[in-house]
Protein backbone atom coordinates (compact mmCIF):
# COMPACT_ATOMS: atom_id res chain seq x y z
CA UNK A 1 0.00 0.00 0.00
CA UNK A 2 1.47 3.36 -1.11
CA UNK A 3 1.99 5.91 1.77
CA UNK A 4 -0.50 8.28 0.29
CA UNK A 5 -3.05 5.14 0.20
CA UNK A 6 -2.14 4.17 3.57
CA UNK A 7 -2.69 8.15 4.75
CA UNK A 8 -5.87 8.18 3.52
CA UNK A 9 -7.36 5.25 5.15
CA UNK A 10 -6.29 6.48 8.64
CA UNK A 11 -7.50 9.90 7.86
CA UNK A 12 -10.85 8.74 7.02
CA UNK A 13 -10.70 5.95 10.02
CA UNK A 14 -9.87 8.61 12.24
CA UNK A 15 -12.22 11.05 11.05
CA UNK A 16 -15.08 8.50 11.26
CA UNK A 17 -14.09 7.37 14.99
CA UNK A 18 -14.65 11.22 16.12
CA UNK A 19 -17.76 11.14 14.42
CA UNK A 20 -18.86 8.01 16.27
CA UNK A 21 -17.31 9.26 19.37
CA UNK A 22 -19.21 12.54 18.99
CA UNK A 23 -22.74 11.04 18.52
CA UNK A 24 -22.13 8.68 21.75
CA UNK A 25 -21.07 11.72 23.65
CA UNK A 26 -22.15 15.32 22.63
CA UNK A 27 -25.57 16.98 22.28
CA UNK A 28 -25.47 16.36 18.62
CA UNK A 29 -28.57 16.46 16.18
CA UNK A 30 -26.66 15.14 12.89
CA UNK A 31 -22.75 14.13 12.52
CA UNK A 32 -21.31 13.05 9.00
CA UNK A 33 -18.43 12.29 6.90
CA UNK A 34 -17.35 13.68 4.00
CA UNK A 35 -14.69 11.83 1.59
CA UNK A 36 -11.99 14.16 0.51
CA UNK A 37 -13.28 14.56 -3.23
CA UNK A 38 -16.59 15.61 -2.15
CA UNK A 39 -14.88 17.80 0.53
CA UNK A 40 -14.57 21.52 0.28
CA UNK A 41 -11.24 21.48 2.01
CA UNK A 42 -9.98 18.39 0.37
CA UNK A 43 -9.67 16.39 3.14
CA UNK A 44 -11.97 13.77 4.85
CA UNK A 45 -13.95 15.85 6.70
CA UNK A 46 -16.46 15.56 9.85
CA UNK A 47 -19.43 18.06 9.93
CA UNK A 48 -21.83 17.72 13.19
CA UNK A 49 -24.48 20.20 14.09
CA UNK A 50 -24.93 20.39 17.68
CA UNK A 51 -27.85 21.32 19.79
CA UNK A 52 -26.27 24.03 21.23
CA UNK A 53 -25.67 27.69 20.23
CA UNK A 54 -23.23 28.64 23.12
CA UNK A 55 -20.10 27.47 21.13
CA UNK A 56 -18.44 24.27 21.17
CA UNK A 57 -18.53 22.50 24.22
CA UNK A 58 -15.53 21.06 26.06
CA UNK A 59 -16.23 17.63 25.37
CA UNK A 60 -16.64 17.94 21.39
CA UNK A 61 -12.88 19.33 21.56
CA UNK A 62 -11.40 16.91 23.47
CA UNK A 63 -13.05 13.85 20.81
CA UNK A 64 -11.67 16.41 17.94
CA UNK A 65 -8.15 17.03 20.01
CA UNK A 66 -8.05 13.41 20.69
CA UNK A 67 -8.67 12.15 17.11
CA UNK A 68 -5.41 14.91 15.83
CA UNK A 69 -8.55 16.63 13.62
CA UNK A 70 -8.38 20.48 12.94
CA UNK A 71 -11.06 22.43 13.58
CA UNK A 72 -12.46 24.66 10.87
CA UNK A 73 -14.24 27.97 11.43
CA UNK A 74 -17.91 27.96 10.63
CA UNK A 75 -20.52 30.44 11.74
CA UNK A 76 -23.47 29.79 14.33
CA UNK A 77 -26.75 28.96 12.62
CA UNK A 78 -29.62 30.23 14.63
CA UNK A 79 -30.13 27.46 17.69
CA UNK A 80 -27.54 25.23 16.36
CA UNK A 81 -23.54 25.20 16.44
CA UNK A 82 -22.49 23.79 13.49
CA UNK A 83 -18.76 21.69 13.80
CA UNK A 84 -16.56 21.30 10.80
CA UNK A 85 -13.29 19.06 11.22
CA UNK A 86 -10.37 17.89 8.80
CA UNK A 87 -8.42 15.15 8.85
Amino acid sequence: MSKSVRCTVENRQRVRRAARALRETAPTAVVGTTPPVRSEYDAWTLDAVLREAEGVPPEVLRELALAGLTLQPTPAQNEHQHVVATA
